[in-house]
């Protein structure tokens, strides 16, 4: 059997150079689909089944971010499900991916995907809760459904207009799939009737929960931007239907519900590390909102040990193009917490490791672990 590269699938990009050869296999990162964003990747290749195989991403110094492949290793999986690392080197232009295939065919990925079918999957099991309805907030500019999950209302305890708002949003760049996997983890355990700060939290809280804010940009493989070619993360202080609908209708029913809390689930390229990035470039900054961050943060490092503050974003001054930024936007609109979470592709160097790197399982775990700074939070909110 030849060698054969395909990327027809939910969410697969690459362009084939050559691939004539195990040794010989030649490839260019694809674009995003409007966008010069060049970074995910996802792809098959057949007919390579015990044979030492050298792929080479030859554009890989003129992505996104050429930082990102620095001390990174690629994803490969048989029947993905099971996602591991596979030895990987940069040389400043070219990305090269070693690896001698077990099976006939083989996928290599950016980081791990989360498909389409599992993003359904994950609204319909969700869904079957008596705490949770499911909001068709509109259709992405490609005409798929933008869902949303309400949860805690109707609910037990408190009367819902005396409950905290907590709004999480996760993949408004869709190549950045960890934050979906951490959103599937939150909701398992928010939704677990053992689980004692889920359980208390939908006493005290409704979460609005967006678990894919850009359904079209994770089909077409783009990492950063939807199908009008629109980073989202760019889009918030004037979203247009035309341009940026998700936006638009996340934001209008935001202004519907209000906010008390938000959470926006990002993945970072770079920074091997678990961070939040808060909103304090704005000129209207608070005290109180600085303190609620820290809190929130020295909760997070006690319930995950994979959550760290040392490393993270430099801090920089305010411009027009903060409020186009979704957490920042929130803050700003309604005085509230809302932090940006990043979470990596590589891994957590705090505490690697090795076969899996950072990966969807562990995202979920520190999803799961959320729960318990979220219900200190909105109890010390003002």
């Amino acid at each position: 059997m030849s060698i054969k590269i395909s990327s027809q699938f939910d969410a697969g990009a690459i362009e084939i150079v050559n691939a004539t050869g195990a040794n010989a296999i030649d490839l260019n990162i694809r674009k995003d689909s409007h966008a010069d964003i060049v970074q995910w990747f996802y792809f098959r290749l057949q007919g390579a089944q015990a044979q030492p195989c050298t792929i080479r991403l030859l554009n890989a110094g003129q992505s996104a971010y050429p930082k990102g492949w620095e001390d990174y290793n690629a994803m490969a999986s048989y029947d993905r499900v099971n996602w591991f690392r596979v030895p990987t080197s940069f040389d400043g232009q070219v990305l090269t991916i070693e690896h001698t295939p077990a099976m006939d065919s083989v996928y290599y990925a950016y980081f791990e995907p989360y498909s389409w079918e599992r993003h359904l999957e994950l609204l319909d099991r969700a869904q079957l809760s008596e705490h949770v309805r499911m909001v068709d907030l509109g259709s992405t500019v490609d005409g798929r459904d933008l869902n949303m999950l309400v949860i805690g209302e109707p609910a037990a305890g408190a009367p819902a207009e005396n409950k905290k708002k907590v709004w999480v949003i996760a993949r408004q760049h869709p190549g950045e799939t960890m934050a979906e996997w951490f959103v599937e983890g939150m909701l398992d355990a928010l939704l677990d009737p053992a689980h004692p700060f889920g359980r208390q939290l939908l006493k005290e809280s409704v979460f609005y929960v967006v678990p894919n804010m850009n359904p079209d940009g994770s089909v077409r493989g783009n990492l950063r931007t939807n199908a009008a070619g629109a980073n989202l993360n760019r889009e918030w202080y004037n979203p247009t239907m035309e341009r940026s609908p998700e936006v638009f209708l996340v934001r209008q029913k935001m202004h519907e519900t209000g906010v008390d809390m938000c959470l926006d689930v990002h993945g970072d390229e770079g920074l091997p590390y678990v961070f939040v990035a808060g909103s304090d470039a704005l000129p209207n900054f608070t005290p109180d909102q600085a303190a609620a961050e820290k809190t929130f943060a020295e909760n997070f490092m006690i319930a995950s040990p994979d959550f760290q503050t040392e490393y993270g974003y430099e801090k920089v001054p305010f411009t027009d193009e903060v409020l186009t930024m979704g957490s920042p936007y929130i803050t700003h609109a309604f005085g509230c917490l809302s932090l940006t979470l990043e979470l990596p592709f590589k891994d957590n160097a705090n505490d690697p490791d090795p076969l899996v790197g950072w990966d969807g399982a562990r995202s979920a775990r520190l999803g799961a672990a959320v729960l318990q700074p979220v219900l200190q939070a909105i109890r010390t909110l003002k």
